[in-house]
C-alpha cells in the first residue's frame, strides 16, 4: 500500500445545536499520507489538528468528506489493531505502575510480556518499570501512553503534540524513534506546534484557521517561500495566505 491515509473534502464544525449549524473547525481539507513515512501536522494551537486526529481514528463527527485509513473507512472495527493513538492527555492508569500499564495494553493486542518491556525500552521508561504512574510527571505519563500505543505494532501511528513539555534531549530521542518505525513501515503522523520539529518529518501539512496552507516538504516549503528558516517561512506562508506546496512534490 503506497497510501496510508486518504483524505476528501473533509469538513468539520463544531458546537451546533437544533437551528445553529456551529462553527466551522475544519473547511473542505484534501490530502493523502504515504505508507512507511514521518509526516508532520503543524500548525497553532486552534488550527484544527486535534479534530483532524480525531477524524482520522474514527472518533470524530463529520460534516461531509471522506476519510480512508489503510484502505478501510476511518473508525472501522478493522483498524483498532492496526492504528495507534496518543492523546494529548496521557489516556494511562494512574493506579496501576508503568510495566502494569504497558502489559495490559500488550494483552488486548495479543502480545505477551517481552512486547511491553521493549514499548517501555523503546520510550526510555524501562527504569520507571515499577513506578506507580500516578507518580510520574506529565512528560513521563505522555511517555507511558506511547508505550501502550507502541505495543501493538500499528501499522499507523497517530500522535498528538507528543513531544510538548518535553526536554530537549527526550525530544530528539523520541523523533529518533519515529523515524526508526517508519523505516520499519510503520506510519507516523504527529502533530505539533513547534515549527522547528517540521525539519524531522518526511512530508509537512500546514493548517489554520481548518484550512490546509501547505501540503510538501520542509526543503519545498523554504523554496517556495523563499526563507531558509522554517518558522519565518511558515508566517510569509500565511501572510501571502497560503498556497506553496499545494502541488505534491516528489
Amino acid at each position: 500500500m503506497d497510501t496510508a491515509v486518504e483524505v476528501e473534502q473533509l469538513a468539520v464544525r463544531l458546537g451546533g445545536r437544533p437551528g445553529r449549524r456551529g462553527r466551522p473547525v475544519l473547511d473542505g481539507l484534501s490530502f493523502t499520507v504515504p505508507a512507511g513515512s514521518v509526516t508532520g501536522l503543524l500548525g497553532p494551537s486552534g488550527s484544527g489538528k486535534t479534530t483532524l486526529l480525531r477524524c482520522l481514528v474514527g472518533v470524530q463527527r463529520t460534516e461531509r468528506g471522506r476519510v480512508r485509513v489503510l484502505g478501510l473507512p476511518a473508525g472501522a472495527a478493522a483498524l483498532r489493531r492496526r492504528t495507534g493513538y496518543v492523546t494529548q492527555t496521557p489516556s494511562v492508569y494512574g493506579d496501576l505502575t508503568v510495566a502494569e500499564n504497558v502489559r495490559y495494553f500488550a494483552a488486548l493486542h495479543g502480545a505477551g510480556r517481552a512486547a511491553a518491556d521493549e514499548a517501555l525500552a523503546a520510550v526510555g521508561l524501562a527504569g520507571a518499570a515499577g513506578q506507580l504512574t500516578a507518580t510520574l510527571s506529565g512528560g513521563q505519563r505522555g511517555r507511558v501512553s506511547l508505550a501502550c500505543a507502541l505495543v501493538g505494532r500499528p501499522e499507523l501511528l497517530v500522535l498528538d503534540e507528543p513531544t510538548v513539555g518535553l526536554d530537549p534531549l527526550l525530544r530528539v530521542e523520541l523523533w529518533e524513534r519515529f523515524r526508526a518505525l517508519a523505516r520499519e513501515g510503520t506510519t507516523v503522523l504527529v502533530s505539533s506546534h513547534v515549527v522547528d520539529e517540521a525539519a524531522r518529518c518526511d512530508r509537512l501539512l500546514l493548517l489554520r484557521g481548518g484550512r490546509l496552507l501547505a501540503d510538501c516538504t520542509a526543503d519545498r516549503l523554504r523554496r517556495d517561500t523563499g526563507a531558509e528558516d522554517l518558522e519565518e517561512a511558515f508566517l510569509r506562508l500565511v501572510r501571502a495566505g497560503g498556497g506553496a506546496g499545494r502541488e505534491v512534490a516528489a
